[in-house]
């Protein structure tokens, strides 16, 4: 089974202008008629032409940055569809109640989990005001995804997206499931993997990585294959089967495929 653990939708109007430059180069198909395509039944398709089996679905809540994909579209969007997974996103810098928010994302819309962006909503992880929010989220089960590392968008300030500010909230908050999402990208791997191998509930996910330099940027990812979770970033890559199929030819044991392409992530989506 393959699970794609960082799926982006949006309507245009959703995402700031070089965004819609820097993905249009990438992914042109989508750009025929951007709100035409993104419609549950054309995400649905995509998969199946894809090989993917189920995918979280990420809302995206940083206007500054990237944009503006609110939870209550991406739960919408994946109404009824039990192949696409909703995750949430929340600014806890501008929000002034994030851990009311949450409660109400996951019991009033089924939420599966949380995606923060420390480098786009200008917050370092382990801000102690943060800690509500990270309390709540252990108590309704639900894992955190942290945006790790460098991104190419206006307004993203690098230094909040080092995954060691990470190491406070696992030791702090043990139970919680929490997601490196890019793996440290950019400056950050050893910090990244480390973090997965020390904590027993911290991950990396490999989205925005090219699949081919995996194990030059892990070189002992074998040694944490409970630990990685495959993610596209798309439409950030024009095709997801060529990531899956470069993954599967690297020198991993069959198994450490098994578990980073879908095995890892359905353990923590509990299916």
């Amino acid at each position: 089974m393959i699970v794609d653990f960082h799926l982006h939708v949006a309507k245009y109007h959703m995402w700031n202008p070089w965004v819609h430059e820097y993905m249009r180069d990438i992914n042109p198909r989508v750009y025929e008629n951007f709100d035409e395509f993104m419609t549950p039944k054309n995400i649905l398709k995509l998969m199946d032409e894809e090989g993917v089996d189920l995918a979280v679905i990420l809302g995206e809540v940083a206007p500054l940055a990237s944009g503006f994909v609110d939870s209550e579209f991406v739960t919408k969007f994946c109404d009824d569809e039990k192949r696409m997974i909703p995750f949430a996103s929340i600014n806890p810098v501008k929000d002034p109640n994030p851990p009311k928010t949450l409660v109400r994302l996951v019991k009033g819309l089924g939420v599966r989990g949380l995606k923060l962006l420390p480098p786009y909503q200008h917050f370092y992880p382990n801000e102690a005001g943060l800690y509500p929010l990270y309390e709540k989220a252990q108590e309704l089960e639900i894992p955190i995804m942290f945006h790790t590392g460098s991104s190419v968008f206006k307004h993203t300030k690098l230094k909040y997206g080092d995954p060691l500010h990470l190491d406070d909230v696992a030791v702090d908050f043990p139970d919680l499931t929490i997601i490196q999402a890019h793996g440290g990208r950019g400056f950050w791997y050893d910090a990244a993997f480390f973090l997965a191998k020390h904590h027993k509930n911290v991950y990396i996910e490999i989205s925005g990585l090219p699949p081919q330099n995996l194990l030059r940027y892990f070189p002992e990812l074998e040694k944490i294959a409970d630990k990685v979770i495959f993610g596209s970033d798309w439409p950030g890559i024009p095709s997801i089967r060529e990531n899956v199929e470069t993954i599967r030819r690297l020198p991993l044991g069959e198994e450490t495929k098994r578990k980073i392409l879908g095995e890892n992530a359905l353990r923590i989506l509990r299916l």
